[in-house]
């Protein structure tokens, strides 16, 4: 088999993996070496699908001794396989470099004879483009669960991000669907690659020259959609990985499917685009808006509204908190308001100082004024002829993107659902919203 044909197998097999960030780190090129790492030297473009496009995103063998009913590499599954040498792919990613077609490497594999084996293969690779070829562009390393903690250690000061895969947001969902794969295995690493992190960062604040272990952080990815697991556990599960991992990000991955089995959802099934797209808007307002999972979803309330975005449906269930005083309000408070992000509320905090704020100048600060002039008063005021009751509010407050999205996802029998006279009552119904006030 030509190192073309290999080429091709392995970077279609490698499409369902969307845990390729490569944000992070700020590695300058110097005299004898190849490439750069630094901010601005990595391209951040993605293809339709959400997958980066500046990486060569690539498996080091499809072959695996795993059987995970939703993979299209199990080894019950017959496909055609193939098999990298260490020198064949680290080649390649010179060559691709060198010709402009890239700027690092995504390298995860499957496992071929055991964990350890498939480890050594993956940290060949590294060792010959860090030390024959003096590559000192990205590179994104799966660590392989299962494999033992000198050779995760050794891939950690070689690779500028790990990632290891949770895969399936609950256990009784990995037991099911993984039976070669269990919960202690995964996280293992993610504990060694986390301490690891934490150990350098303080040999870094004593030795300013003390060499770096994955400088870009460590992710994971979860699939969504494969099982019955509601946002509500997936959520909590996120919220969880970050305070106890440290992890830069948890990736969604809508479930594609791509085998028949009675455990699994129909081959016509269509990917909940959807559905990812509000868990990764829920993720952004853990990390960066001070949001908590149990403040989003509940129990009783386990999935977020399709046609709604989360920080909206929050609002819209604590009118109570609202109408937020611009001119007085602390920042956390203005990160509440939909349509105010990090950058606005501290422009509004540093505008403020300076003069009163009238809803003309919170527009000319990034306000999104569509959203958030429900929910805000400025010198006690509100928009002049605005009307705010809930179901006006809920109306406006409804993403066009999200229902055209929704009925791409939904059967061609229920298409009427949004005809305009029926539309609002049944999206109202699609997902209790708790409007309190």
């Amino acid at each position: 088999m030509t190192t073309m044909e290999k080429l091709k197998i392995l970077t279609d097999a490698a499409k369902y993996d969307v845990a390729c960030t490569s944000s992070g780190v700020d590695r300058p090129g110097k005299k004898g070496g190849l490439g750069s790492a630094q901010f601005s030297g990595i391209c951040h473009s993605f293809a339709a699908d959400g997958r980066c496009i500046s990486l060569l995103k690539v498996l080091y063998t499809n072959f695996c001794i795993c059987d995970c009913k939703y993979c299209v590499n199990r080894r019950s599954n017959d496909v055609k396989r193939a098999s990298f040498t260490p020198r064949e792919l680290a080649e390649l990613t010179i060559g691709f470099y060198k010709r402009n077609y890239i700027e690092g490497l995504f390298l995860s594999s499957g496992i071929i004879k055991n964990p350890d084996y498939t480890c050594e293969q993956m940290l060949k690779v590294l060792e010959l483009l860090r030390g024959e070829y003096h590559f000192r562009g990205y590179i994104h390393v799966k660590a392989i669960p299962g494999a033992d903690d000198q050779l995760l250690k050794k891939l950690g000061m070689l690779a500028d991000r790990m990632s290891v895969n949770v895969e399936l947001p609950s256990e009784e969902s990995l037991n099911r669907l993984c039976p070669d794969k269990n919960r202690k295995a995964i996280f293992h690493p993610m504990g060694l690659i986390s301490s690891g992190i934490q150990v350098r960062t303080k040999e870094l604040a004593q030795y300013r020259y003390a060499p770096k272990f994955v400088p870009a952080g460590q992710s994971t990815q979860m699939i969504i959609g494969a099982t019955k697991d509601t946002d509500y556990q997936i959520l909590n599960l996120a919220e969880s990985l970050y305070q106890k991992y440290q992890l830069k990000r948890v990736f969604f991955s809508a479930y594609v499917p791509v085998a028949e089995n009675a455990l699994l959802p129909p081959l016509q099934t269509k990917p909940p685009l959807l559905r990812e797209h509000r868990l990764y808007q829920a993720d952004w307002l853990l990390r960066y808006y001070g949001f908590e999972a149990r403040e989003l979803l509940d129990q009783e309330h386990p999935q977020f509204n399709p046609v709604i975005d989360p920080k909206c449906n929050w609002a819209l269930q604590h009118m109570d908190f609202f109408p937020v005083e611009v001119n007085c309000a602390d920042y956390h408070a203005l990160l509440r308001v939909p349509g105010v992000g990090p950058k606005s509320a501290k422009a509004i905090l540093q505008a403020r100082r300076a003069a009163t704020l009238d809803f003309t100048g919170l527009k000319k600060l990034g306000v999104v004024l569509k959203r958030a002039q429900y929910f805000l008063t400025c010198s006690g005021r509100i928009v002049d002829g605005l009307r705010v009751t809930p179901d006006i509010v809920l109306r406006n407050l409804i993403s066009q993107q999200g229902i055209e999205m929704l009925k791409t996802e939904a059967p061609p029998e229920q298409l009427s659902f949004f005809s305009p006279t029926e539309s609002f009552e049944q999206i109202k119904q699609l997902m209790p919203i708790r409007i309190r006030g």
